[in-house]
């Protein structure tokens, strides 16, 4: 089974748009699993699976953040939302984005359409802070990041913790630590093969 590992911007694989799930076998159920408990290590409330490297259209949740909380978790396949209404503006983090934080705009709810691990439809309004989660993680799927939301005036604050990040992620490549541009295709074209 595969072991994966949080990647933290600028990693390319954050801005590649993730392709559909075609099929669910018991190594996606492992990798799901994984996902949850890399979230929970990071403090988060969300991962989308190109997080960890998976090109793959997938996120969970946990609007608590608590892992003993296991009522709360949520695996949203394939998502689409629709009828967003609203805006209304709160901070954010990113675990891919480690100590940056900035205020967003987004819709204050929204129609989600996705399915869970066991093929059943999930449907339905949504709003709040799970509505907010959503918006998120499916911009990740998307390849953009919360940062991409901002004005120029929000991030250039944010100017010098992204440069620590890029060089950060330089000397991962210097080291073999973090795959190449050619490692990292074969990778996703892999993972695309198999569920995709």
């Amino acid at each position: 089974m595969a072991k994966l590992q949080l990647v933290t911007f600028p990693h390319p694989v954050l801005r590649h748009k993730s392709k559909p799930i075609m099929r669910v076998d018991a190594e996606l159920h492992d990798l799901v699993n994984q996902m949850f408990e890399i979230m929970y290590d990071f403090r988060g409330v969300g991962l989308a699976a190109n997080q960890v490297a998976l090109p793959i259209r997938l996120f969970v949740a946990n609007p608590s953040g608590d892992r003993k909380e296991k009522e709360q978790e949520m695996v949203f396949i394939n998502p689409v939302i629709n009828k967003p209404k609203g805006t209304v503006e709160a901070e954010e983090g990113c675990l891919s984005l480690p100590g940056i934080n900035a205020n967003v705009f987004r819709s204050k709810s929204l129609e989600v359409n996705a399915y869970n691990l066991q093929g059943m439809e999930i449907a339905g309004p949504v709003d709040g802070f799970l509505a907010r989660i959503i918006q998120h993680e499916l911009d990740h799927l998307d390849g953009v990041m919360f940062i991409d939301r901002l004005s120029e005036e929000g991030i250039r604050p944010l100017g010098e913790d992204l440069t620590k990040l890029v060089r950060r992620f330089d000397e991962g490549r210097n080291t073999g630590n973090i795959p190449s541009d050619q490692q990292l295709s074969e990778q996703i074209a892999m993972w695309e093969k198999k569920y995709c």
